[in-house]
């Protein structure tokens, strides 16, 4: 495409037609057109932005201006956190051990975890932040070692998340509701520099009466709209810069979204998908066909924050018509992908 000069939306996205990014507008057509056979009684929409300009926003069965949960894809929001309570000197690093930080983490005996066989184990003491958002810490799983095993967890996140907060004095487990939390942190670090109006809330899963949810409990969830999803994903795709200011560190993101080390080092090479809270297609194993700098924020729902740098090109899915994300390889991102002159 011919080089197109960034530009951030305040308030409001610059709308372009597709040839003016460098996008055919019949094969963009064609990606419109699968959405629309595809659809039947589901419900989707898609927003897709190129060089910083909304080239298309496609709503069907659910409104524009509708928050929807991201689910797990606030991971990479919990990442981005991450980075920056490293640089504002918070945590010495991301192989700082947690419970240096959030010693509550290991106050959940037996019995008093999220089912049975589910406690803090000594080995868990050896924790970091890096295996927390890496999904690689076996917090509270018995025979998972820290830095070994790639397992998708809530809990484990939680306690990131937490950790982070307490460091700013924004979490505290004698009162997990009235605690300011992330939220307050997302909200300066990130949602306000940004223009968006995404909303919060905090989610439990349905434990027995013992377990200890102040302490791993508590999610700290994020409802956003399909603009707003694409604010943060022009946001990664340069590299945590917004205009003038740079919201996260460009160093953390860029290793962030490439796979994990201990998932290469420990993990079978079909697993060699995940980063520090982002999934990325660093070795082509989620999307063959698309390209190896891509990489995405992705939860239940079919939310997904879709960022490919070398294309300058975001794709919002949110809900997407799809099970699995590796269906986007010939599906509706492969379809917007091949409309990129």
């Amino acid at each position: 495409m011919a080089e197109v000069t960034p530009t951030y939306p305040d308030p409001d996205w610059a709308r372009v037609a597709p040839a003016e990014v460098g996008l055919d507008p019949q094969k963009l057509a064609e990606a419109e057109g699968w959405l629309k056979r595809h659809a039947s009684e589901g419900r989707y929409r898609v927003v897709i932005i190129r060089g910083g300009r909304l080239v298309a926003e496609w709503n069907y069965g659910v409104a524009g201006q509708e928050q929807l949960a991201l689910a797990s894809a606030a991971k990479s929001i919990f990442s981005c956190l991450l980075g920056i309570a490293i640089e504002e000197g918070r945590l010495p690093s991301a192989d700082a051990k947690v419970v240096d930080y959030y010693p509550e983490m290991m106050d959940v005996p037996e019995g008093e975890g999220p089912k049975a066989g589910r406690y803090a184990f000594e080995k868990d003491r050896g924790i970091t932040f890096r295996q927390l958002i890496c999904n690689t810490s076996g917090y509270m799983k018995p025979g998972e070692e820290p830095g070994r095993t790639f397992h998708y967890q809530t809990y484990g996140m939680n306690i990131l998340t937490h950790a982070i907060a307490k460091t700013y004095g924004l979490y505290d487990i004698r009162d997990p509701e009235g605690s300011p939390g992330l939220r307050k942190l997302v909200d300066e670090k990130l949602r306000i520099p940004l223009g968006a109006t995404w909303g919060y809330y905090q989610g439990n899963f349905d434990l027995h009466e013992k377990a200890r949810i102040h302490i791993f409990g508590y999610y700290d969830g994020v409802r956003s709209t399909a603009l707003d999803m694409a604010r943060l994903g022009w946001l990664w795709r340069n590299w945590g810069r917004w205009g003038s200011r740079q919201l996260i560190p460009e160093q953390w993101l860029r290793e962030a979204t490439r796979t994990a080390p201990d998932i290469r080092a420990n993990c079978p090479r079909a697993q060699w998908q995940y980063g520090h809270g982002f999934w990325t297609n660093e070795h082509g194993l989620i999307w063959p066909s698309l390209p190896r700098d891509s990489y995405a924020a992705a939860g239940a729902g079919s939310q997904l924050i879709w960022v490919c740098p070398s294309l300058d090109l975001v794709v919002v899915q949110s809900p997407g018509l799809y099970e699995k994300k590796e269906e986007n390889d010939t599906g509706l991102l492969g379809l917007v992908v091949a409309a990129c002159a």
